[in-house]
């Protein structure tokens, strides 16, 4: 099976579960650009984040296996996969790092899956799940790499083109590229013309600095108001050879202008959106 076919059928096995979002149309992004420009409002998917596609459909795929599911986020994959577990109800533990968002940590515990904390940042979080994972018989869900996770976020891509039929580009903000690489797996099977713009913080331009350098890459990063973005690749990572292919452009943003689009978007649209939304709007 082709990955335009298991994102295909990513999105018919999460559909009872998960919000299609609606695409809500910018008047003023189209008075600041002279273009058509919607928003994909996955901010009001269930969870708060697109993550609970690709944690959902992951989850769902194990279900004829019994073993403890286990991850390692900065929140919102680890969100979808607490999200996830309560829908087949079944056990797992989320691990995070130190500094993980307090407001996101509750929201993992109300949903009744045990949290536990390593690290100073996400990539450490990764690299100690995945051993633990290696040595026991845990099954470990990648936030990015692993190909039932990211084609349950490339369902965005089928709603899209199901909601905007003649699309002509996509700006998406990108960290391990699991949104991007399914987005644009789907799109460009379907319509290769469609344009993918891939989206980063300047202070947290992994992706970027690997796709110049040819290979992964450790990158120096800096705070950012991204945080759903910041934290190394993975070696090996099946994300980075579909951006190497599929993504047509790199643009990085300041956090001056992310702090702008986070603002802009609840004036205009009267809604609140994290950073790494932020990172995609402001290049719309």
């Amino acid at each position: 099976m082709g990955i335009k076919e298991k994102i295909i059928e990513a999105e018919k096995r999460i559909r009872p579960y998960l919000r299609e979002t609606p695409l809500e149309y910018s008047y003023a992004l189209n008075k600041m650009t002279g273009s058509e420009v919607y928003l994909k409002l996955e901010n009001i998917q269930i969870t708060g984040s697109f993550k609970a596609r690709g944690a959902l459909n992951k989850v769902l795929s194990l279900q004829h296996s019994n073993a403890k599911i286990v991850t390692a986020s900065t929140g919102n994959h680890g969100l979808g996969v607490a999200n996830a577990l309560s829908v087949v109800k079944r056990e797992g533990t989320i691990y995070l790092p130190k500094n993980a968002s307090p407001a996101k940590v509750d929201a993992i515990g109300m949903r009744g899956v045990p949290v536990e904390f390593y690290g100073d940042n996400c990539e450490e979080t990764e690299q100690h799940v995945r051993k633990l994972s290696e040595t026991t018989s845990q099954v470990y869900v990648s936030p990015y790499n692993d190909e039932d996770v990211m084609a349950g976020q490339g369902s965005i891509g089928v709603e899209l083109l199901r909601q905007l039929p003649d699309l002509d580009a996509i700006f998406i903000s990108v960290g391990g590229g699991g949104l991007i690489a399914g987005i644009a797996s789907y799109l460009k099977a379907v319509n290769p013309k469609i344009e993918v713009v891939a989206c980063l913080p300047e202070n947290a331009p992994v992706m970027y600095e690997c796709i110049k350098a040819g290979k992964i890459i450790e990158v120096a990063e800096k705070p950012t108001l991204s945080d759903g973005t910041a934290g190394g690749i993975e070696p090996g990572t099946i994300t980075f050879e579909i951006c190497q292919r599929l993504v047509d452009s790199y643009v990085l943003v300041s956090e001056e202008e992310i702090l702008d689009s986070m603002k802009l978007v609840m004036k205009q649209h009267h809604l609140i959106i994290e950073g790494s939304a932020g990172v995609a709007w402001h290049h719309c």
